[in-house]
């Protein structure tokens, strides 16, 4: 699943006869984006250490760790490119033992050059923890969010305004655009998780009443249902003779495995990953993509490498590189580079700590 979609294609610098072979390399990969980005019209940001932004993945793990965690996360997109596709996020969440819930802030920001196009998200969650058994857990979370898209047209040129003969470009597209525009509206999501000391399965449903985010008045263009089921299990290789102090663990040897599945109006993604936790040290594979069933959309898109480590006193940074395999290539995009950075610690009334009732999920 690409990260973004784009809602016009920039072509600049057109210059008929003029050193044609690089001209019509340009073309073609700007052509190539524009068909992955029409097709997924209006589709979500994704972030490879989707763990390491919990709340961005699912409102149910707002306070998951039974901690306070304050996190970063950077992405960028196809650095390979003349264009730039960014994407920030930052959160804060906290759990309240008293009350067996968890709270949380969150901040996303996407910025797409080629379109013109800034998205910000400021969205609050929470959840509630329930005990189904021995050392087994269900939280259920809710979101809501103001998104603010905020795109500018006046640079933009439309296929409209390109004379198919000589190259020219015109001066009236006969869109119906103005240069600046913004659009606001509030959005919800839901979610649930279960988990015990092993394994972890979550469900979440963003965008629930598919808003309308069209720039144009009077235009109906819905951002799409989005569903993420994501889950996985750990094997504890340790022996037994790991041991924990709240966030600080020493002799810590884990092996997880795990999954998330995405859709999001025509498409589908899957990822499948493992991770081995040699504390302070975390080392990850994933691949992204659906290489089987019969789909005119591109489902073979990457596989990513991940390097994660504790640095002591709560502080985690996790670094990732998106190896590009859709036809679109490495070499041309550059893959994808991402960052992450998160501070845990114990705040508050901590009355109930180390029950082991925090989920064993990722931590990148």
């Amino acid at each position: 699943m690409a990260e973004f979609a784009f809602e016009s294609l920039q072509v600049e610098n057109l210059k008929p006869h003029h050193n044609q072979q690089r001209l019509l390399r340009r073309l073609y990969l700007l052509i190539a984006l524009c068909i992955v980005s029409l097709s997924l019209h209006a589709q979500d940001v994704q972030y490879s250490q989707f763990y390491a932004n919990p709340l961005y993945l699912n409102p149910a793990m707002a306070g998951s760790t039974e901690m306070t965690q304050i996190g970063v996360n950077y992405r960028n997109q196809w650095p390979g490119l003349d264009q730039s596709f960014n994407s920030y996020s930052a959160y804060i969440d906290h759990y309240i033992f008293g009350a067996n819930s968890g709270v949380g802030l969150i901040f996303n920001q996407s910025d797409q050059s080629m379109a013109n196009l800034s998205i910000t998200e400021i969205g609050a969650a929470y959840s509630y923890r329930a005990r189904l058994g021995f050392r087994s857990f269900l939280r259920v979370g809710g979101q809501v969010s103001y998104q603010d898209r905020d795109a500018y047209f006046g640079d933009m040129i439309f296929g409209s305004q390109i004379d198919d003969q000589t190259g020219a470009i015109g001066d009236f597209s006969g869109e119906n655009l103005g240069e600046d525009m913004r659009h606001q509206f509030v959005d919800y999501s839901f979610g649930m998780l279960f988990h015990n000391e092993n394994i972890w399965f979550g469900a979440s449903a963003h965008h629930v009443t598919q808003p309308n985010i069209s720039f144009i008045e009077g235009e109906i263009s819905e951002l799409p249902l989005k569903l993420s089921a994501h889950g996985g299990v750990k094997f504890d290789l340790s022996g037994g003779n790991s041991r924990a102090f709240y966030n600080q663990r020493t002799g810590t040897r884990e092996l997880t495995f795990a999954f998330n599945y995405k859709n999001q109006g025509p498409f589908t993604q899957l990822d499948l990953g493992t991770q081995i936790n040699i504390q302070p040290l975390v080392l990850g594979v994933w691949y992204r993509g659906i290489p089987v069933g019969q789909s005119a959309l591109p489902n073979n898109e990457a596989v990513i490498a991940l390097v994660g480590i504790s640095l002591g006193g709560g502080l985690d940074v996790g670094y990732s590189h998106d190896f590009t395999l859709s036809s679109l290539g490495n070499a041309n995009t550059g893959g994808a580079h991402e960052i992450s950075i998160r501070y845990s610690f114990l705040a508050g009334n901590a009355k109930g700590a180390g029950r082991k009732s925090s989920m064993p999920c990722f931590k990148y």
